[in-house]
């Protein structure tokens, strides 16, 4: 019988930070001014101007991720500071769609496409935290969904292995991927609930997609003492963030928070025989 021990921890929805954008004032420009200004936009240094909303632009996103980290990981107790520092540096805007990116630091969950969500920044920090990682470790994630969490890890070990169910997600996920100059990663389509066993064992596995029970081949593919975390539960009800740790091939699991995630899909939702 597997052990467990209790951990609460709230999770709360986050409160949307807006950036404010540069108040303009009225008023009537003199003809000389207006003059010289229709001049200097029709010389070369109009396109160092014409490219001032996109430096603007990334300058916002750099400070939305500066209030994310201290406010909602640093603020809410992530204390690892190698997570910290790769969440800081990794441009989460960019797995979002474009309509969404004004709120991609925010610390809340987005739609991202075919019924899936990338999760809040709190919930990726906090996940990736208790898998205890090492930079030699080994990870599957099954969920690749944007690969936002995928490039988190890729951050901090040596390699990630990362199953999605819809084609679309993944293919979308490797292009930001690759974009981003990342190599100690691999994808595959494919039943997250079958694991990776060409590529196990792992000393690390996170599931982001609730399911009632640990999937069993998941737990094979997991190296002794190693860690898997994951949401506990039904569909469209209160899950339990859990983490379980091998030992003598038992899990010892540790409850630590009600969650609210998608289903995983796939195998895991047929009815046993």
């Amino acid at each position: 019988m597997p052990r467990i021990a209790r951990h609460e921890r709230k999770i709360e929805s986050g409160v949307p930070f807006v950036l404010n954008s540069a108040r303009h004032e009225r008023g009537v420009l003199p003809v000389a001014r207006f003059t010289a200004l229709l001049l200097l936009l029709t010389t070369p240094v109009y396109a160092a101007l014409a490219d001032l909303p996109r430096r603007v632009n990334s300058e916002s996103f750099i400070s939305a991720r500066r209030v994310m980290i201290e406010r909602d990981l640093r603020g809410r107790g992530i204390k690892d500071q190698k997570l910290l520092a790769a969440m800081a540096a990794l441009p989460r805007h960019l797995f979002v769609p474009e309509q969404l990116r004004a709120s991609a630091y925010d610390d809340r969950p987005l739609a991202i496409g075919e019924g899936q969500t990338i999760s809040q920044p709190y919930i990726v920090a906090f996940m990736t935290e208790l898998l205890r990682l090492k930079p030699s470790d080994k990870v599957l994630e099954i969920g690749t969904g944007s690969g936002y969490q995928t490039a988190v890890l890729a951050e901090l070990v040596a390699a990630v292995y990362s199953i999605e169910i819809l084609p679309s997600l993944s293919e979308r996920a490797k292009k930001v991927l690759d974009s981003l100059g990342y190599k100690n990663f691999e994808l595959k389509v494919g039943d997250g609930f079958y694991g990776w066993d060409e590529r196990g064992p792992f000393d690390a596995i996170l599931v982001t997609a609730a399911a009632p029970k640990i999937p069993e081949p998941l737990w094979r593919q997991l190296r002794e003492g190693g860690y898997l975390v994951m949401p506990l539960g039904e569909e469209r009800q209160t899950q339990r963030l859990i983490r379980a740790r091998k030992s003598a091939g038992q899990p010892v699991i540790e409850d630590f928070s009600a969650v609210l995630f998608v289903p995983l899909r796939g195998a895991i939702e047929k009815p046993s025989r």
